[in-house]
């Protein structure tokens, strides 16, 4: 693909807000606005990798999201069975033809043991069946929480007998380790605020909001956001 930016940040993220209202401002129930929500899920990731952008990752239910109604919960996780299976398959397919040029590996965030037992071992054999894969990571936040990560990493290194814990332990420790901290987050629907996502690996994230509701977000509405980020001076503290 033509060189379209003179910068791309190497790990986006995804908060995809407004699946819901973008279905009941159509007179829609609100489970096609997350079935078109995505749709347009995997037409983004998939555009993020046609630029090279290397890591995505995508708030796809949070801790909180337990609170919503069971029919919308049950829906959302057939949807996330649908697509992380898809996904496999084409791994998969593309993996016994030797074609290199997808070439994803599939991560999750959060608690998996808290989610349905049949969707849990679907998420599972995602995650083994790509594990070789090592060109580009779709990172996926499933039951997460920004603040459940940290207190899940320093438990973790409680058990592990640490006595003083660094940054690089934490890092080391948080369900995205190995992962590089996010350099840009996105969130579509209008409300300016991160809402417990990755908040240890966004501390230097550049931040950019629209009011574009997430199933209309396209291509085109990427593109206007990475030209954003591409004028952004990113100084980490220092002065340049």
């Amino acid at each position: 693909m033509e060189k379209k930016f003179d910068k791309l940040p190497i790990h986006i993220g995804f908060i995809m807000d407004g699946n819901g209202r973008w279905a009941t401002k159509r007179g829609l129930p609100r489970k096609m606005g997350h079935r078109r929500g995505a749709e347009a899920l995997e037409n983004i990731v998939n555009y993020c990798f046609s630029l090279g952008i290397k890591c995505v990752s995508c708030f796809a239910f949070s801790t909180e999201n337990w609170k919503r109604p069971q029919e919308e919960i049950d829906y959302i996780f057939g949807l996330l069975r649908e697509y992380i299976k898809k996904q496999r398959e084409k791994s998969e397919k593309e993996q016994k033809e030797e074609i290199k040029a997808r070439n994803i590996k599939i991560r999750t965030m959060g608690d998996l043991s808290k989610m349905p037992e049949d969707l849990e071992k679907e998420i599972n054999q995602a995650k083994d069946d790509t594990d070789d894969c090592d060109a580009y990571i779709l990172n996926i936040a499933m039951n997460y929480g920004g603040r459940d990560d940290i207190v899940y990493a320093c438990n973790k290194l409680i058990k592990e007998g640490k006595k003083e814990i660094t940054e690089e332990d934490i890092s080391g420790a948080l369900y995205s380790a190995g992962l590089p901290d996010l350099d840009f987050v996105i969130r579509t629907a209008g409300d300016i605020r991160l809402s417990n996502f990755m908040l240890y690996q966004s501390a230097y994230s550049e931040l950019y909001f629209t009011k574009t509701f997430w199933p209309d977000f396209s291509p085109k509405h990427l593109d206007k956001a990475l030209k954003e980020y591409a004028k952004r001076d990113r100084k980490f503290g220092q002065l340049k």
